[in-house]
């Protein structure tokens, strides 16, 4: 990217592909083994304040809203994936009959279709779907189309901050046209090369997806990739760091970049 960036969401993805390939340049494709250190555990469970876990359950369809702020940028191998799932987590600013719109903490505006499928917990408890409402904290999973999101599950979290301590924790970079993405690291990186892995879905996708949010939200995952070492890497677009989030084959985040 450079500083003359994009004046319209379309030229905004263009912009979001640039940094996502930089973020990537030097440390993906010299399939050389990273060392690093695990994520220290005073900041993962600074990361974990605010967020409740549940399982996950059956399929449901979300919708997320297209803005000058959600920029997806390009699949492993250059190109732009195809639908794979996700999530998101955030802020409910708005409700309606059909659904609700939320924000991530790094001001990712997402708008959530909900249907008779559509599942919805709090903690690991069953809950309904009028326990979402302004001002609540939401983890969205599902399928994960650019800047639409087909899910399967509305967790709702009494009490947390839609993601805010965590993506602060993390340290990360919201998305801004003309600027780029850092080359930089944090924990462990695993052997990885470009287009390596194959794209996972259903419950392993989601508890992944979870995990991933738990530590590093602000963004959404348009996908998560089962590597050949058996970890997975969770693909963030819609920020300009971090771009990648690699968790352990026992979903515990390994590092990211």
């Amino acid at each position: 990217m450079n500083d003359n960036g994009p004046t319209n969401p379309s030229d905004a993805v263009a912009d979001q592909a640039t940094a996502a390939k930089h973020a990537r340049g030097g440390l993906l494709r010299t399939s050389a083994k990273k060392k690093g250190l695990w994520v220290a555990a005073t900041g993962v469970s600074c990361a974990l304040a605010g967020f409740a876990w549940a399982g996950t359950s059956s399929a449901a369809t979300v919708t997320a809203d297209a803005s000058p702020s959600v920029a997806p940028s390009p699949s492993d191998g250059g190109a732009r994936s195809d639908p794979a799932d996700g999530g998101a987590t955030g802020i409910v600013d708005t409700t309606s009959a059909s659904g609700f719109t939320f924000s991530t903490a790094t001001g990712v505006k997402v708008t959530v279709k909900e249907t008779s499928a559509t599942k919805y917990t709090a903690k690991t408890h069953r809950t309904v779907k009028k326990a979402v409402h302004s001002g609540e904290s939401v983890l969205v999973l599902g399928l994960v189309d650019s800047a639409s999101i087909t899910a399967t599950q509305v967790i709702v979290q009494p009490g947390g901050d839609g993601g805010a301590a965590a993506a602060k924790a993390a340290g990360v970079i919201a998305f801004q046209k003309g600027t780029p993405s850092p080359t930089k690291s944090v924990g462990t990186i695993p052997d990885y090369t470009e287009g390596e892995g194959t794209i996972v879905s259903g419950a392993t996708a989601y508890k992944v997806t979870k995990t991933a949010q738990a530590v590093v939200p602000g963004g959404i995952a348009d996908r998560v990739v089962k590597l050949n070492d058996g970890s997975y890497e969770v693909h963030n677009i819609s920020v300009n760091w971090p771009h990648h989030v690699f968790v352990s084959k026992d979903f515990k985040v390994l590092g990211y970049e």
